[in-house]
C-alpha cells in the first residue's frame, strides 16, 4: 500500500479499441496526438469545469503526454531560466509534495521552496502569504489538488488567488489535477475554472491531467497538459526533443476515455466505499482524517517511519513514511496508505493496521 498504482480493472473499451486500432502501431505518432484527441480533451475540460464554450482552444492549448510525471518534470525545463551570475530562480512547491516537483526544480537549475499547508500538514499551501522577495524570484509554482498525499482540496478562492499571484509576479502555475476525478463529497474546483471566474484568460496557467487514476489505466501512460498557448508552444518544442510521443492506438483509447463518464463514476464509488471502510475501522483514532479527494490515507501515527517498519514487520503491509514526502519535519508523524487494492484486500489490510496501531 506504499505506491499509488490503481488496481481497479480498466474499462473494457481499452482492450477493444487497442485491438481495433492495431494497424496504427506501424505509424510514428505526431507529438500533438490527433485532432480527435485534442477535441475530446477540450470538450471534457469545458464540461467538467463549467467553462465557456471556446475557452479551451483544442489546437493551441492541448498536448498529449506520456503520463503527467513526464510533463510535470519537463515543464520546469521549459520555463525555468537561470540568470548567469544572479540569484537562483525559485520554484514553489507544496510541503508535503510529489517527489517529481523537487527533481524537476533542481535539474532545471532552480532552488525549490517548500511551502507547508496554511492550516497544518493536511492542508493546502497559500503562496500569497510568502514574502515579496521570494515571489519576485519565482519562475514556477506547483500545486496539487486533490493533494498527494493529504487528499486536501484547493477551493475556488484559493485557486483564484494563486492564479492572480502567478500573473502579478510573472511565474507559471503548474496545476497537478491528476486526482481531480476521485473525490468524496464535493467535486473539486480546477485552475481553469478559476481562470474562467477571473475573466477567461488562461495566461500563466497550465493544468495536468491523467488517465492513470481517473480511468484505472496507469499502464497506458496517457495524460494531457492544457493552458496558456504561449507556454504550451514552448513546452511543445521542448517535448519534440525530449518527450515521448503517445502511440496513435493509445491516443484513440484516450479520446474515448475522456468522453466516457460512466466508468469514472463507478471508479469513484469504489474508492468512496474504501474510504467508508477506512473510517469504520480507523475513524476512532485521533490521527485519522477522511480525505476530501484522492485515494490515500494521510495518517498521523506519531512516528511515521517507526510505524512503517512495524506494519511491515508484524503484518507484511508496506506503507510510505510521511517524512519521505516532506521536508522540515512536516511529514514525520505521518504514513501514507494507498487504498488501491480490491475491497477484500483493503479490508484485510486495514484490519491488520488497526490492530497494530
Amino acid at each position: 500500500m506504499s505506491i499509488g498504482e490503481p488496481q481497479h480493472a480498466p474499462p473494457a473499451l481499452v482492450a477493444r479499441i487497442l485491438a481495433d486500432k492495431a494497424g496504427l502501431w506501424g505509424k510514428y505518432p505526431p507529438a500533438n496526438g490527433s485532432p480527435d484527441f485534442r477535441q475530446a480533451v477540450a470538450q471534457w475540460l469545458t464540461r467538467r469545469f463549467k467553462l465557456p464554450e471556446g475557452m479551451v482552444d483544442a489546437e493551441r492549448m492541448v498536448l498529449p503526454v506520456a503520463g503527467t510525471r513526464e510533463a510535470l518534470y519537463l515543464i520546469a525545463q521549459t520555463v525555468v531560466n537561470p540568470v548567469e551570475g544572479g540569484e537562483k530562480p525559485l520554484v514553489l512547491l507544496p510541503n508535503p509534495f510529489y517527489q517529481v516537483y523537487v527533481g524537476a526544480a533542481i535539474m532545471a537549475g532552480a532552488e525549490p521552496v517548500f511551502v507547508p499547508g496554511a492550516a497544518g500538514p493536511a492542508s493546502q499551501p497559500d503562496f500569497s502569504t510568502l514574502p515579496e522577495e521570494i515571489l519576485a524570484r519565482t519562475q514556477l509554482a506547483y500545486l496539487c489538488s486533490p493533494a498527494n498525499p493529504q487528499g486536501s482540496v484547493a477551493d475556488l478562492e484559493l485557486l483564484k488567488r494563486t492564479v492572480s499571484l502567478a500573473r502579478k509576479y510573472g511565474f507559471v502555475l503548474a496545476m497537478d489535477e491528476c486526482y481531480s476525478e476521485i473525490w468524496d463529497k464535493v467535486e473539486p474546483a480546477g485552475a481553469l475554472e478559476a481562470c474562467a471566474a477571473l475573466g477567461g484568460s488562461v495566461d500563466n496557467v497550465l493544468v495536468f491531467h491523467s488517465l492513470s487514476k481517473r480511468s484505472s489505466a496507469p499502464g497506458l501512460r496517457s495524460g494531457f497538459v492544457a493552458g496558456d498557448p504561449k507556454v504550451m508552444a514552448a513546452f511543445g518544442r521542448v517535448r519534440s526533443y525530449g518527450g515521448a510521443a503517445t502511440p496513435l492506438p493509445i491516443v484513440a483509447v484516450a479520446a474515448a476515455l475522456w468522453r466516457d463518464e460512466t466508468h469514472v463514476e463507478e471508479n469513484r464509488a469504489l474508492y468512496r466505499t474504501k474510504m467508508d471502510m477506512a473510517e469504520r475501522l480507523l475513524g476512532g483514532r485521533p490521527g485519522f482524517a477522511r480525505p476530501q479527494g484522492g485515494f490515500f490515507l494521510w495518517l498521523d501515527v506519531g512516528d511515521g517511519e517507526n510505524a512503517a517498519v512495524e506494519l511491515w514487520r508484524q503484518a507484511k503491509i508496506r506503507v510510505l513514511p510521511g517524512k519521505y514526502l516532506a521536508r522540515d519535519g512536516v511529514g514525520d508523524r505521518y504514513v501514507r496508505i494507498a487504498l488501491v487494492h480490491d475491497l477484500e484486500q483493503t479490508e484485510q489490510a486495514l484490519t491488520r493496521i488497526k490492530e497494530i496501531l
